[in-house]
């Protein structure tokens, strides 16, 4: 029975991740580590090795199941998949009619998630004081990228495929944001359309090359420098908010693959300017709400986890 409910949490926690790499701008990656199963991904992930690849060769699929985690793993792909194939129409017509309260929603989800996992710093010193700074500049840096031009090489579509997935395990940022600063989010969504099979299998093979190496990369920096690493995480998260403030100004305009005009250029603004900039109102008190209940939602569900931990 307690196997059972595990896996249902397990599950909730994929639709969480799932529900969050369906915005643009917000990581699943972000989810897993206030959910407290962020190590266990990247564990399972770096379990894909050689031997893993020997035992698959070998038809010792019992083996390879239990090495790779395979129960964890495909409980979560489940939940990820659930809430994509559920939940991407909701929440795209909310970032096109209510985009201030969902943007409002997922700053307190993120912001009060960088709290918690600066909370599980149990050492503090100079080091992991100054990393968070940093971890914050360098989202925000990132997030204010202007939107490249790159050639349709196949060498780049690997290559924005390896930068695009490590999204998916970096808590802050999301891989469609990556894309579109590489200029080939709409060049992937075009030979997803037209099946252009070649380019989404080298974009495949990019992901899965990226996902394996950065993967070891965040577990040794996790392994070693524990402290650091989720203060530089956690100040990732902070600094990635630039991205998803919910009050913006457009400066310019992009044409996306169906011709519809898309926000391309973008500028943050204070919520008392945002009716005289924009001529919209600024629903300053549904924003309020929308980011309590994002805290309240964060807050709620690492208190369950820990109560189910203690049982």
């Amino acid at each position: 029975m307690k196997r059972i409910r595990e896996r249902i949490i397990l599950f909730l926690k994929g639709m969480g991740m799932g529900s969050a790499d369906i915005v643009p701008g917000v990581s699943g990656g972000s989810i897993a580590l206030v959910t407290k199963i962020y190590e266990e991904l990247l564990a399972s992930i770096n379990a894909f090795d050689l031997e893993a690849l020997r035992l698959l060769l070998q038809f010792n699929i019992l083996a390879f199941w239990k090495k790779v985690n395979g129960g964890f793993l495909l409980t979560l792909l489940l939940g990820i998949f659930t809430s994509i194939f559920a939940f991407s129409k909701a929440i795209t017509f909310l970032i096109d009619h209510f985009p201030i309260p969902l943007w409002s929603f997922f700053c307190g989800l993120i912001l009060i998630s960088a709290i918690i996992i600066l909370r599980d710093i149990r050492r503090w010193n100079l080091m992991t004081v100054l990393i968070f700074p940093l971890g914050v500049v360098l989202a925000y840096f990132i997030t204010a990228l202007p939107m490249m031009v790159l050639p349709d090489h196949i060498w780049l579509t690997f290559l924005s495929g390896a930068i695009a997935i490590c999204a998916m395990i970096l808590p802050g940022i999301s891989g469609s944001f990556l894309l579109l600063i590489l200029g080939k989010y709409e060049y992937i969504l075009t030979a997803v359309n037209d099946r252009d099979f070649l380019v989404l299998a080298v974009f495949a093979l990019g992901c899965i090359t990226g996902l394996l190496l950065f993967s070891r990369v965040i577990s040794w920096f996790l392994k070693n420098f524990h402290g650091l690493t989720l203060s530089f995480l956690s100040g990732f998260m902070i600094g990635s908010i630039n991205k998803i403030w919910p009050w913006k100004k457009v400066l310019t305009y992009r044409i996306s693959s169906s011709g519809m005009q898309k926000p391309l250029l973008t500028e943050n603004i204070l919520p008392h300017v945002y009716l005289t900039e924009t001529g919209e109102e600024p629903a300053f008190l549904i924003a309020i709400l929308s980011f309590l209940i994002g805290v309240v939602l964060v807050v709620g569900i690492e208190r369950l986890a820990q109560s189910f931990s203690k049982e």
